[in-house]
């Protein structure tokens, strides 16, 4: 009996079979359908898949045949590794002069007299392994099972190289989530830490305004307004981030029934709007059932925005709602600025503004609407914008409901 040739490339093949983390692994039904596929196609009673270790050849999928490994020695699949074609057919193996004292061709129970075995091959040509069928008698293939195993040897090896990926994949999906939640982290107590020095600094120009109002002459008087502009400025920001990245644990929160109107009264008393406003809401009131949080959110941003990016003497809101296809419907409509066209394809990406200052002067941080539409589809919704400069503004969003 002669032993099994060892291929070339050796090392390189088994680093490339061991990078796929495929052996001893647990049995898989998908690999278990082809070897029941392939002894269908050849009506023989033994169909395997094996990997060819160093010492060891492992089965990941054995039909017919009740093993799980094999010395590489004495195993048939290490022969077709050294195989120039790529493929070993043996037909009798009772009568080969380099076999017919094989071990395996003559036991007793189960002996091995046909063999043919189809290397699997992955993307950078290493023979990982076989395909291979068995009968206990001498026996035959056709040209045609030939073809359908090559094929099916090569689904094997799709198989493989596709769990390497999705480890692949999976592993770096763990490792970006691990480092968002860092990211989310760090911005939040950053968040935190920095809004105690702000509220301080506000204070501390509006003290000294009132404390030295004779004593300062009227260009340090605007220094000190510059200094509380870019303070509050600074804090709508830090408001802005902390709301985005708390976007996704609010957008997990449970559903519960509430009323839209008693939402929308509370929304506007929260927002404590100063100025001369006709805020209307949904004829009927509508009983829903949603995330009441990431809704809340969304109203406080859409509203908010109608309030400060508005240059009108009185300021009109209109709310909007109806249920349809198991989806709740909501439009914002306002009398403000306006957006100009140019910006309406951008207007959801994070940190991007429309260029507009609001009421108060200040500029936008681009941070709001970009939330927006990230707990919008976290609810299984979509989100859109109409507007016409110098007329008003109409977002239209839904979001699934019970």
């Amino acid at each position: 009996m002669i032993k099994p040739a060892i291929p070339s490339n050796e090392k390189e093949r088994l680093e490339a079979l061991r990078s796929y983390n495929i052996l001893y692994s647990k049995k898989e039904e998908e690999y278990d359908q082809i070897t029941e596929l392939v002894a269908h196609i050849t009506d023989m009673p033994v169909s395997l898949i094996s990997l060819v270790d160093q010492d060891e050849v492992w089965f990941k999928s054995a039909h017919g045949l009740d093993i799980t490994s094999s010395s590489r020695d004495v195993s048939f699949c290490s022969y077709a590794l050294g195989v120039e074609e790529n493929f070993l057919i043996l037909e009798n193996l009772k009568e080969h002069p380099d076999f017919y004292e094989h071990p395996y061709v003559i036991a007793k129970k189960n002996p091995i007299h046909f063999y043919a075995g189809f290397c699997l091959l992955d993307s950078n040509g290493y023979a990982l392994g076989t395909l291979c069928v068995i009968d206990h008698k001498p026996n035959q293939i056709s040209e045609k099972q030939i073809t359908a195993l090559k094929v099916l040897a090569k689904q094997v090896v799709m198989l493989i190289e596709l769990n390497k990926r999705n480890r692949e994949l999976h592993a770096i999906q763990k490792e970006l989530k691990e480092k968002n939640d860092d990211l989310k982290d760090f911005a939040g107590r950053v968040s935190h830490d920095m809004k105690m020095p702000l509220a301080n600094m506000i204070i501390t120009a509006d003290i000294l305004k009132a404390k030295f109002d004779d004593q300062i002459d009227p260009e340090a008087m605007k220094y000190l307004d510059y200094l509380k502009d870019s303070a509050f400025s600074l804090s709508d920001y830090i408001a802005g981030m902390l709301s985005h990245y708390e976007s996704d644990s609010i957008a997990e929160q449970n559903e519960e029934e509430f009323d839209l109107n008693h939402l929308l009264e509370e929304i506007v008393e929260l927002l404590n709007i100063d100025n001369q406003c006709d805020i209307n809401f949904p004829e009927i009131s509508f009983e829903l059932s949603c995330n009441r949080a990431a809704l809340e959110q969304i109203f406080l941003n859409l509203i908010g925005n109608s309030l400060k990016y508005n240059d009108k003497e009185t300021i009109v809101i209109n709310i909007d709602c109806e249920k349809e296809n198991g989806c709740y419907h909501f439009t914002i409509t306002d009398n403000g600025i306006g957006i100009p066209a140019d910006k309406m394809d951008s207007i959801f990406q994070l940190f991007s503004t429309v260029g507009n200052l609001d009421r108060q002067g200040r500029k936008g941080n681009g941070i709001g609407l970009s939330t927006v539409k990230k707990l919008v589809e976290k609810l299984g919704g979509t989100i859109s914008v109409e507007s016409q400069l110098g007329e008003g503004t109409s977002f239209h969003f839904s979001i699934k409901g019970n």
